[in-house]
């Protein structure tokens, strides 16, 4: 769903921590973990790539439009075995109702099976699917894994008090006018107000809600009843996304260490005069729909259709990893080196989401939620999970449906 980032420390959709975090530390980096020892590589033949053929080793390799999976063993996968699997499972699950190419089989078993324990669930794994590692074109290992979240605001029906920032609708001619009005353009044009879906009260509190893609809002209607509704991206612009973190750098407003979300409000309240310029430095502008919420376990829709789980679903790059695959995942905590390694599935996307070994980790929502996704900037290993049965080529297809690409 970050998509900029604001400086080399941070990144959340937009750079971003809790408000309540007042000190950030520097994210670890590559030098936390052992660097793998180097691998010599012979010349690849592309010709073996495609039949499923490694030359220089004789793994298995199948070739991506912007990645390789190298065949793996199991026992490869830091700490594969040791996480709850069972609690993985229903993303499982909810990847199933809307399956990719390769993967018909396997979800009809995956529906039939009722696992009871975590061992089983790991087993089953074991016996219908062959890990791969993910590496860039060029063999790199290594990548970067950051976090998103869905934020809750107050909000009202209609505009009044300190309720006066509109989230809206798309306009009827957005698909006509391509790029359509920058957001300078939009904020200035009172009659897109009809199009106000719901008012908020702080601008920066509307940005953070259209980088991150969706957010829930806790909607005070006209007759002073409230309920809780869900906004969706519904779609954007098409001007370009430039991250207000990186212009406040560029102004010398601050330091890259200090242009996380907290830093970016304290600068807003500091600078009233000066916040629609930060603003209107970044031309995207996003358009929701109104979803209603009845269960308020159940997380956003991602890329491929289906909810997201907290903890359990990732952002990819759909040319290096097809929406619907598990994922074995091996990073470390936000701002720590204490291993995080589990099964994830990779059910979205986003705009600055793009390369092999990248993802955007889903925490959820709620205050702790917000405080982990902007935190979270730590060194990344992949391995993806995919069916026996589906042979070489399959996993050289397409890439998955075109999904919703948001500004993180």
């Amino acid at each position: 769903m970050l998509s900029g980032c604001a400086g080399p420390q941070h990144a959340v959709r937009e750079p971003g921590a809790s408000p309540k975090a007042t000190t950030v530390a520097p994210a670890p980096t590559a030098a936390t973990r052992p660097a793998p020892a180097p691998v010599a590589r012979a010349p690849v033949d592309p010709e073996k790539l495609l039949n499923g053929e490694d030359d220089s080793t004789g793994r298995r390799v199948l070739q991506r439009e912007r990645a390789r999976w190298v065949a793996a063993e199991w026992h490869e996968l830091p700490g594969w075995g040791q996480d709850r699997a069972l609690e993985w499972w229903p993303a499982l699950l909810r990847g199933c109702e809307k399956p990719m190419p390769g993967w018909t089989g396997v979800c009809a078993q995956a529906r039939a099976f009722r696992p009871g324990a975590d061992r089983e669930a790991t087993a089953w794994l074991m016996r219908m699917l062959q890990p791969y590692r993910v590496e860039s074109p060029d063999g790199q290992r290594e990548g970067l894994v950051t976090g998103y979240y869905e934020p809750e605001l107050g909000a009202r029906r209609q505009a009044q008090g300190e309720f006066r920032v509109p989230l809206l609708a798309p306009p009827q001619d957005l698909a006509q006018r391509k790029p359509y009005d920058t957001r300078q353009q939009i904020e200035n044009n009172p009659a897109l107000a009809r199009l106000s879906l719901a008012w908020v009260q702080d601008p920066l509190d509307a940005l953070v809600m259209q980088i991150q893609g969706s957010g829930r809002l806790r909607v005070t209607e006209r007759d002073g009843s409230s309920r809780w509704v869900r906004l969706s991206f519904a779609g954007h612009n098409e001007q370009p996304y430039r991250s207000m973190g990186q212009w406040l750098i560029a102004q010398g407003e601050l330091r890259p260490t200090e242009a996380s979300w907290p830093g970016i409000k304290d600068w807003g309240r500091r600078n009233p005069q000066r916040l629609k310029e930060a603003m209107w430095a970044n031309p995207r502008y996003v358009f929701f729909r109104e979803e209603p919420l009845p269960d308020l376990a159940v997380g956003p829709r991602g890329g491929q259709g289906v909810p997201l789980t907290p903890g359990r679903s990732i952002a990819v790059d759909k040319a290096s990893i097809p929406y619907g695959t598990p994922v074995w995942l091996d990073t470390t905590e936000p701002l720590s080196t204490t291993p995080l390694r589990r099964l994830v599935m990779a059910q979205d996307t986003g705009a600055a989401i793009v390369g092999a070994v990248r993802a955007d980790y889903f925490w959820g929502w709620g205050e702790l939620a917000e405080a982990q996704a902007g935190r979270m900037k730590q060194p990344l290993r992949l391995w993806v999970l995919w069916p026996r049965e589906a042979g070489a080529m399959a996993g050289a297809g397409a890439a998955g449906t075109a999904g919703t690409v948001i500004d993180r």
